[in-house]
């Protein structure tokens, strides 16, 4: 990556973090899009993705957690079955079309999770214990599993889900999807440096960056500052480079 490349990327990592952040996320979609856009997409990035995406999730999670909203209970059965699955995924060596294809479809998910974020959705169903362990590992393995290989963290795939199912409203959604990404993003960097898919030459300018994006945006995202032109346009670029991950793959 030349110097003009890096200088040209560093503000829109800045504004990615600050986004994610505001709703519980750590970006890693977010910057694959960005790399995605600029033609620098290979497996190689995901570890750098991964680093980045536990710096900005950090930030959320200390911002929610503060605010009460971080549910233990139904955390664990997700992590317990994405915590080792996203180890083996970032093991896993995949082609360059592999890569292109499992990314386009994780962007393209992003994009949708931004998009309906306005929705209003509330905690409304009381979830027994067995039920949550049940549904909770298996969904949590798959999660893990994709996140350790494409290099996201895998919040943009829980967090719908919750929301969806009225297991947990936007606040408690959002805490939970931080630690989550925080989690499988640690597992899946140690199983990218396990088998040497790692160089630190990037990640201190990046890192900066999102981690000052990451402070902001987490504390807007607590004082409930409206971000919906924002996160529209946001949407609109994962989009569109989700639908190039794939065409590079179908074509």
């Amino acid at each position: 990556m030349s110097l003009q490349e890096l200088l040209y990327l560093l503000p829109i990592f800045f504004i990615v973090a600050f986004l994610y952040a505001s709703v519980g996320h750590g970006g890693a979609s977010g910057y694959l899009a960005v790399f995605a856009l600029f033609s620098i997409a290979s497996p190689a990035i995901a570890p750098l993705a991964l680093v980045l995406n536990i710096i900005v999730a950090g930030t959320s999670y200390w911002r929610y957690y503060s605010a009460g909203y971080f549910s233990p209970r139904l955390l664990l059965p997700f992590i317990v079955g994405s915590i080792p699955c996203a180890f083996l995924g970032g093991l896993l060596p995949i082609s360059d079309a592999v890569f292109s294809l499992l990314l386009g479809i994780s962007l393209l998910f992003a994009a949708l999770r931004l998009l309906i974020q306005n929705a209003v959705y509330v905690e409304r169903e009381h979830l027994t214990t067995v039920r949550l362990w049940l549904i909770g590992i298996p969904v949590g393995a798959v999660l893990g599993f994709i996140s350790g290989m494409v290099g996201i963290g895998g919040g943009v795939f829980l967090s719908p889900l919750l929301l969806f199912l009225h297991w947990a409203d936007a606040k408690r959604t959002a805490a939970l999807a931080s630690a989550f990404i925080i989690l499988n993003s640690i597992s899946g960097l140690f199983g990218h440096i396990y088998r040497a898919n790692f160089s630190f030459a990037l990640v201190l300018p990046f890192a900066a960056v999102v981690f000052i994006g990451g402070m902001l945006g987490a504390k807007t995202g607590a004082t409930q500052l409206p971000l919906k032109t924002l996160q529209r346009i946001l949407a609109v670029v994962l989009l569109f480079a989700g639908i190039k991950m794939v065409s590079k793959f179908l074509l």
